[in-house]
């Protein structure tokens, strides 16, 4: 169960949920028609072992990722974010944004397959465990990042404004963030906190885009959770992880403090990129329910 002081490290507790979020990059990067391509996504999870190695090298043929109706949605839903995410980037880009902050980055490789204009400078937020395992698997490869790219190893739960200020990050300049897969793990403080934070060092001109959902009602959340503990190892440890709370619908949060702000439901979205949405029979279709993609600029 999650506790303030627990550890985030690539192959336990959060981490381990992004070697899961990796794996379904990288199968949706072998489709014929991906809606993304991380290249790097299987390298990470075949240097890291374990069972998301194994899937993607084939010796787990009947892997839930594979083979459930959940797995099938699920790689869906992180083509469809991986995809909402880089046109983001690209956008804010082309407005003329040359600070970038990704928040929580664990796995994220866009300083290194996005195209990024000259004088752009990415700073990745994240434990110092998951920020040595990337920058190791990489530069072993002589894989170099596309823009200045500065690590600021800090949990997001302790001052982390104070750390990106002294990486160089200057909230005088407009600049750009991203939020993904992250707020679920966060209680609703905490997200309030992170919000906070980023409005404070956020100047005129700068955007946000933030992964937002919908808390479980609480009855069934617990039963997810027990589900996973009567599982044991065996189970995908995933609820165990979540704390199921909310601050404020993001779009409401930024609005309401000089954004402009949109939602789009993560259903909406698939169904605009072509892909199946889960029906409310669906292991997936709560998930898909309940998520939505937001933007915001500041005015």
């Amino acid at each position: 169960m999650r506790s303030d002081g627990d550890s985030w490290d690539i192959t336990t507790s959060v981490g381990s949920t992004a070697l899961f979020v990796a794996t379904a990059r990288a199968l949706e990067a072998r489709k014929p028609d991906p809606l993304a391509v991380d290249p790097y996504a299987e390298l990470f999870c075949r240097t890291s072992g374990g069972d998301w190695a194994a899937v993607l090298a084939g010796d787990l043929p009947d892997h839930d990722l594979l083979t459930s109706d959940f797995g099938e949605h699920f790689v869906n839903f992180q083509g469809a974010r991986t995809h909402y995410f880089d046109d983001y980037f690209r956008r804010v880009a082309e407005a003329g944004v040359r600070q970038v902050v990704i928040l929580a980055a664990g796995l994220d490789s866009r300083a290194y397959r996005l195209d990024w204009p000259d004088q752009t400078t990415i700073f990745e937020l994240d434990q110092p465990q998951v920020l040595a395992f990337k920058g190791y698997v990489l530069s072993q490869r002589g894989i170099r990042a596309g823009a200045e790219r500065r690590e600021v190893a800090v949990d997001l739960r302790e001052d982390w404004p104070q750390a990106l200020r002294d990486a160089g990050f200057d909230p005088t300049q407009p600049s750009a963030w991203i939020a993904e897969g992250l707020l679920i793990y966060l209680p609703a403080d905490a997200q309030e906190q992170l919000f906070a934070g980023i409005d404070s060092l956020a100047a005129p001109g700068s955007h946000v885009a933030v992964e937002d959902g919908t808390p479980l009602p609480d009855e069934v959340f617990q039963a997810a959770v027990q589900a996973e503990v009567a599982a044991g190892d065996d189970g995908r440890v995933f609820h165990q992880l979540v704390y199921n709370e909310r601050c404020a619908p993001a779009d409401q949060w930024f609005g309401e403090r000089g954004w402009t702000a949109a939602a789009t439901p993560l259903a909406d979205y698939l169904r605009d990129l072509g892909r199946p949405v889960p029906g409310p029979d669906s292991e997936a279709g709560p998930m898909v329910a309940r998520n939505s993609l937001v933007r915001a600029v500041k005015r």
